[in-house]
């Protein structure tokens, strides 16, 4: 069974950026992925998914910031992040389903998850 674990996690500054990085134990080929975080005392949200054929998707909170984007050589998907704001602080995760039918940002759809790596946005 794929195995997913992220990292690039981390303390940065309002306005700042990083780069999450979900690198799967195996070929990703075949396989969407979606990146999700969790707040504290909140709901898990769904902010970005990218398809086997590299289709990609974004909720309203991060659209225009965030940019998912994939190196299937790799066994890689990225989360690049810009312009954070203290509200983006969450653990974030990703998850992967293997399916040729594009993506979504409903957790549900996934059945591979990641442990998660902790982003807070902080002065």
């Amino acid at each position: 069974q794929l195995q997913l674990v992220e990292s690039g996690g981390g303390l940065v500054q309002p306005g700042g950026s990083l780069r999450l990085s979900c690198a799967a134990s195996g070929s990703t080929f075949l396989y969407a992925i979606g990146w999700f975080r969790q707040a504290p005392g909140k709901e898990r949200e769904g902010i970005s998914c990218i398809s086997a054929g590299g289709l990609t998707a974004y909720a309203d909170s991060v659209k225009g910031r965030f940019t998912i984007s994939r190196d299937n050589a790799k066994n890689t998907v990225y989360l690049e992040m810009n312009g954070l704001k203290p509200e983006d602080t969450a653990v974030y995760y990703c998850a992967a389903i293997r399916t040729r039918w594009g993506c979504t940002v409903v957790a549900d759809t996934y059945d591979t998850w990641g442990q998660g790596t902790q982003v807070t946005v902080s002065s």
